[in-house]
């Protein structure tokens, strides 16, 4: 059967749809690979949200032209956002693209991949303009793409243990600068049940930790086909803190449930009240501000002030004690002055969040910021209140991670650590560093290897990274225990429930298991820690 190398870019969203697509194909006897030289079909699940991952798809079909001239049988497809933003222009453009499939018609690639391998012709799934009329509940619930979800597969140790599970498809919000709302379509709420089955599903497989998916998730709201009573129909409806209650409860093997993404607006305190109540749901909230500016939060059409969203912070950290805040931040966006970045810097020291994802606005086509408002902000300009908030974002980490130090914590463990960059892509098949054999070099040896990033923060030496992170608090030392050690050691990584990077030493046989580890020493957005004997599940 063919070969087929998948690559993803962009969000959990899209990591989610190639996992579905590779565990659909995989069962019609398709064979992944990671090398791209030997695949006879080559998938792009592509975002376009941001110009940078934009431009390394097209630098990769570009790739993919040159390699046609002399395999004119390679099939080459455009999945995901950008496949459903650019539509048959994109054929158009790209002659020797094969397939086109946006992400709400996934559930018909194979059939595109068989005709195309039949007839040698171009192919194209797409919603079109008919997206916005057709996306309703009923029409959702029909469609091949809730059944993809519900026969997903999942492997535990390719996926460290944890498992994406989506509950609302698309979004309603049309933020000036987006283009979600036309590429995924209008904001649509699984039924409730659908959902548990598939998270039963996955903690029956070996998922030790669920995150829940939504553009806007706090907005997820079932409606019930409506009872017929005394008084005539009942309507009723499930919220997001209705599922979140009954996603704890009906899931007590499960040790971790967290969720992403959350819209500042009409977040209700009752979510918060389930996060506090259900000790399993992760305290861990992504809420993205974007900007600390009431004028550029109104041109983004965002539909909240500075002032609602920092209250909106305030109660969270009243309601769910030490629950940890990440946001997202767009800067140099169409006519930001000094005096509205500089609004967002305050937001940012006063929202002292965890970690924040701060990114310079790109014009994207067809969103409403592009026809309405000159993009004038200067490159430089954008760059420099980048760098500079990047800068104050570091130094908030770094503060909040330095108040771990000699605490104890549950770290779910990932397996075997090279404390690498994290990727921009994601290539289906490819071997994952937390995944190793045991048997293999690595955990033969009983030295730990460190990373680059972690040889360059011991030894002071000068980096790319020295400016942005301070030098290690404390001196990252071997484990006393393990160095008597008779069992093989190798670094091992993992993650908190409140997101926060922990490595530490350990048996190979702890991957997967709930740890307990001491920190003691931190850098930049990793702690480093001890193991608490013994090891137990939590």
């Amino acid at each position: 059967m063919k070969r087929i190398y998948l690559e993803t870019f962009g969000c959990q969203m899209n990591v989610l749809d190639s996992e579905l697509i590779e565990g659909q194909l995989r069962q019609l006897d398709y064979q992944f690979t990671p090398d791209c030289a030997t695949a006879e079909i080559v998938l792009y699940n592509t975002c376009s949200v941001r110009q940078h991952s934009e431009d390394k798809v097209f630098s990769r079909l570009g790739l993919m032209k040159i390699r046609k001239q002399t395999e004119p049988d390679l099939i080459v497809g455009v999945i995901g956002c950008l496949a459903e933003r650019d539509g048959a222009a994109l054929l158009k453009r790209l002659p020797h693209v094969d397939i086109l499939c946006g992400p709400g018609q996934l559930d018909q690639l194979p059939a595109l991949l068989e005709s195309t391998l039949r007839n040698h012709r171009q192919q194209a799934a797409l919603a079109g303009d008919t997206s916005r009329r057709s996306g309703t509940l009923a029409a959702a619930e029909d469609s091949g793409l809730e059944l993809l979800d519900l026969s997903r597969s999942f492997a535990p140790r390719k996926n460290r243990y944890q498992a994406y599970l989506r509950v609302v498809r698309g979004c309603n919000k049309f933020c000036s600068y987006c283009v979600v709302p036309y590429t995924r379509g209008p904001e649509i709420s699984r039924a409730p049940q659908a959902i548990i089955q598939e998270a039963r599903r996955l903690v029956d497989a070996g998922a030790m930790e669920i995150t829940l998916l939504g553009q806007t998730i706090n907005h997820y709201r079932y409606e019930h086909p409506a009872a017929r009573g005394a008084a005539g129909a009942v309507p009723r409806c499930t919220t997001f803190a209705e599922l979140l209650y009954q996603l704890h409860e009906s899931l007590p093997t499960l040790p971790r449930l967290r969720f992403v993404t959350s819209f500042p607006a009409d977040f209700g305190d009752d979510v918060l009240q389930v996060m506090a109540q259900c000790p399993r749901l992760c305290p861990y909230l992504h809420i993205p501000a974007q900007s600390g500016s009431n004028r550029i939060l109104r041109l983004m059409n965002r539909g909240y002030t500075a002032e609602s969203y920092l209250d909106l912070l305030q109660r969270a950290r009243r309601i769910v004690p030490g629950i940890a805040l990440a946001g997202d931040i767009i800067v140099g966006f169409p006519t930001e002055t000094e005096a509205d970045y500089q609004a967002t810097r305050t937001l940012v020291e006063q929202a002292r969040y965890r970690n924040c994802f701060i990114f310079k606005y790109s014009p994207r086509p067809g969103t409403v910021a592009l026809r309405r408002y000159a993009d004038d902000v200067p490159d430089e300009e954008k760059r420099r209140r980048n760098r500079d908030l990047l800068t104050l974002q570091n130094t908030i980490t770094h503060e909040l991670n330095q108040q771990e130090v000699g605490r104890e914590v549950t770290v779910l463990c990932e397996g075997p650590s090279g404390w690498r960059e994290s990727a921009e892509s994601i290539i289906a098949g490819a071997p994952q560093a937390a995944t190793r054999s045991p048997a293999g070099p690595v955990a033969a040896s009983p030295r730990v290897e460190l990373g680059p990033r972690l040889a360059a923060a011991m030894d002071g030496a000068s980096s790319r990274h020295a400016a942005a992170f301070p030098r290690l608090s404390q001196p990252v030392t071997r484990d006393p225990q393990l160095a008597t050690s008779r069992q093989p050691c190798v670094q091992l990584t993992g993650r908190t429930a409140t997101d926060q990077i922990v490595v530490f030493d350990g048996s190979p046989t702890l991957e997967g298991r709930m740890v307990r580890v001491r920190i003691h020493a931190v850098h930049g957005l990793t702690a480093f820690g001890r193991l608490k004997y013994p090891a137990a599940r939590e």
